[in-house]
């Protein structure tokens, strides 16, 4: 198994080079924690992945928001293109968890979007954790909630072997028993289709299609086939397919766990009886009493997360498995890989708030009979569980808390830029209307600064309050026939992605957001940034935000800042004073090693594209030689294409058809991203 090889042109400069050697003498020496204080810009990424080339050892970094790990993803895949670098996050576009709220006898049914993109990566890290030792995954906090058992989840995968004796039946039946769903249609990840002696299965992981080419009551040939194009890639002597799902459990198991969860059942309904709840037992034994015949019909359900601790086999309140489970242990348990979390002074403080605000949820459908109580151990790993799992750490940020100075053995400062670039200048103007001097208030200073950044090449970035005023001032700028796009929460990630890429192309010249434009984004090009209502006290504007919102302009030797604030207050005077104290550290360095300042200079990569798999990207290649026959008319090809799919119908070569759908789909997509 090859080890983690760090592939770059540069070379560590800068506090880099201190940095390492003093993060690996703390890991060599068996330090748990330690912390790297590192300002925007000295590149804190390329500072980590020299440490995991030395110790060489499974990585986990932890990012506070998926934009942030999908930047990080890239970024560690660009420095170890020969490992396997992988992207995990919550699958859901959008998720509304089961609630219940009391006061207003409101039960909100939990809604969620699955990602099927996402949802396949998180199976490709699994699996790559499971069968190779130099893995990093780029993970957000998803990755202390529970996911299933990893022992099972390796125990139940199915190998095909060429000359195995098997029938056509059996095959379908295994793939069935490890929850892939059988269709007649196009296959998606986690699905199978049968016709004739062959059986098609799309693995989770990626987005090939596997056919089983039966003869004689045995495997004849596997075959792997590009998904869009249908083009057979290779043939293989055999594949080993991971279950379509995290949560399983074998025949044996879920007899002991139906019957766990009906003993279960009949004491709280007979607590609800004692207790005159007549409604919250009725609901209770209607929704339980189902979901027991799907399990026991279908090993499966929706919500069976949270019978996870009957299926597991785990006791009240043990900890769950979670993707923390999947990395290596030793003999004892101890953990063997390291934990690097990114941004700690935001990423901590949300592992240790999930497990509270969880709990107090999942009490309150307890209580109301909406949930058994064991769903309380379908959980998040609390923060004292979590610290046992990961190991040695490693605590990255610009603005470290006192909690990450307190607990670390080490401090590792790394202030000078290999780049000589300087902290920003920051300049102060007022928030609203002068009637005196006319002054023209924020909003309208901050378009006549932008508007000069945008006519001499720069980009700019404005941070808002409250995402009604991003998407607010998006429109207005827009009226002005200024290009503008906005990024909060609501965005969906790839979306995200795209419109942070698109800004740094020159598609858009401004983008606005709330705080997802603090921690960690990385955009050389921005020349300006504008935070409005500087002085306004609050999260958004504490001396942490502050530091981090102004540090996104040192990458540009021209960056500076506008803080909008009629009244200095105490966050923006210590925010001013430390950038300061850096910028005179850094020009000092500067001037004695005969530094000039330089704007970092980084391939802009959409980690979109890297999300497709190669094969996609054959496809996309073909695509273009048929749209060079038709003179670039991507309206024209596609229109043939439609042609072509349908003459595919009449002829009954559905898997055709099913071709050509999935080459206009990536038509449609080329066209969009074309504004055609």
């Amino acid at each position: 198994m090859p080890g983690f090889k760090l592939i770059s042109e540069y070379k560590p400069a800068g506090d880099q080079p201190n940095a390492i050697s003093s993060l690996i003498d703390g890991l060599h020496s068996g330090e748990k924690k330690q912390t790297l204080l590192g300002v925007t810009g000295s590149g804190k990424t390329f500072t980590m992945a020299n440490v995991i080339q030395a110790v060489q050892k499974p990585t986990l970094v932890i990012a506070h928001n998926k934009t942030l790990a999908a930047q990080l993803a890239q970024e560690f895949k660009e420095f170890f293109p020969e490992n396997a670098v992988h992207y995990f996050v919550s699958y859901y576009d959008y998720y509304q968890p089961e609630a219940y709220v009391a006061a207003s006898d409101t039960y909100i049914e939990k809604d969620a979007q699955i990602n099927e993109e996402i949802d396949r990566l998180r199976h490709a890290s699994t699996q790559s954790l499971i069968s190779r030792e130099d893995v990093i995954i780029v993970a957000s906090v998803s990755c202390i909630y529970g996911l299933g058992s990893p022992e099972e989840y390796l125990r139940r995968n199915f190998l095909i072997t060429v000359d195995e004796q098997i029938s056509k039946i059996d095959i379908m039946r295994k793939l069935i028993d490890i929850h892939f769903e059988r269709t007649n249609a196009d296959l998606t990840p986690g699905s199978f289709r049968s016709i004739g002696n062959v059986v098609d299965i799309m693995p989770t992981n990626e987005k090939i299609i596997y056919s089983i080419r039966l003869a004689l009551g045995s495997i004849d040939q596997i075959l792997v086939i590009d998904a869009v194009s249908g083009t057979v890639l290779e043939e293989v002597r055999e594949v080993l397919i991971f279950p379509a799902k995290h949560f399983l459990t074998d025949g044996e198991k879920k007899d002991q766990a139906v019957q766990l969860i009906d003993a279960e059942l009949k004491e709280q309904l007979a607590k609800f009886t004692k207790e005159e709840k007549i409604l919250e037992y009725d609901r209770l034994k209607r929704r339980t009493e189902y979901d027991l015949a799907m399990i026991r019909e279908v090993g499966y359900c929706s919500g069976i997360e949270n019978y996870s601790r009957h299926l597991s086999g785990k006791k009240e309140g043990e900890a769950p498995d979670t993707l923390l489970s999947y990395f290596p242990h030793d003999k004892d348990g101890n953990p063997e890989f390291l934990t690097i979390i990114d941004e700690s002074h935001v990423t901590l403080p949300q592992i240790r708030g999930m497990y509270r605000a969880d709990a107090s949820r999942k009490q309150n459908l307890i209580d109301y009979g909406f949930r058994l109580p064991s769903a309380k151990d379908n959980r998040p790993l609390r923060f004292d569980e979590f610290e046992e799992r990961v190991g040695q750490q490693v605590y990255v940020s610009a603005t470290p808390s006192d909690f990450e100075r307190e607990v670390s053995s080490r401090v590792v400062e790394q202030i000078i830029r290999p780049t000589g670039l300087l902290d920003p200048i920051i300049l102060q103007r007022g928030v609203r209307v002068d009637p005196e001097t006319g002054y023209e208030g924020q909003v309208q200073n901050f378009i006549n600064e932008a508007s000069h950044e945008i006519t001499t090449g720069g980009r700019v970035l404005v941070t808002t309050l409250t995402k009604k005023m991003a998407e607010d001032l998006s429109e207005y700028l827009k009226e002005k026939n200024i290009r503008a796009a906005y990024i909060h929460s609501d965005v969906k990630t790839m979306e995200r992605i795209e419109i942070i890429t698109d800004f740094r192309k020159g598609t858009y010249d401004i983008l606005i957001g709330v705080n997802l434009l603090r921690e960690g984004l990385d955009m050389p090009e921005v020349t300006l940034i504008g935070i409005l209502d500087a002085d306004k006290a609050g999260f958004l504007r504490s001396e942490t935000s502050l530091i981090q919102t102004i540090g996104r302009a040192a990458r540009n030797d021209r960056g500076r800042v506008i803080v909008y604030a009629d009244t200095m207050t105490d966050a923006l005077k210590a925010a001013i004073s430390e950038t300061d104290r850096r910028r005179s550290l850094q020009a000092k360095y500067n001037t004695e090693h005969g530094i000039t300042p330089q704007t970092i200079r980084k391939t802009i990569r959409d980690i979109t594209d890297q999300l497709r798999t190669n094969h996609v990207k054959n496809v996309l290649a073909e695509l273009e030689t048929d749209l060079s026959a038709f003179s670039g008319n991507i309206l024209k090809l596609i229109k043939y294409k439609k042609r072509a799919m349908n003459d595919a119908v009449k002829d009954l070569d559905f898997e055709r058809a099913a071709i050509i759908r999935d080459e206009i789909i990536e038509l449609e997509h080329m066209q969009e991203k074309k504004g055609i």
